[in-house]
């Protein structure tokens, strides 16, 4: 399953890239893309468990960049 998701406070280029490069190490996730110029991130998962994926995605994401939230 391939969803894509509204980011917020996201704030420069270099973050979204760290950003990306961590959420790809993530256990599950078998593609991922952050876009700072549209503010959004693409996940790429397996259906029958890209609702947990998408959970350590966004725990992680928290983690690296406090202030950017996904909006799910």
């Amino acid at each position: 399953m391939r969803k894509s998701f509204k980011l917020d406070e996201i704030d420069c280029a270099n973050c979204a890239r760290k950003l990306q490069d961590a959420l790809a190490k993530v256990d599950g996730v078998d593609a991922v893309s952050v876009n700072f110029m549209t503010q959004k991130l693409t996940l790429s998962a397996a259906d029958e468990r890209f609702d947990e994926v998408l959970g350590r995605v966004v725990a992680r994401a928290a983690d690296l960049e406090p202030d950017c939230e996904i909006i799910r």
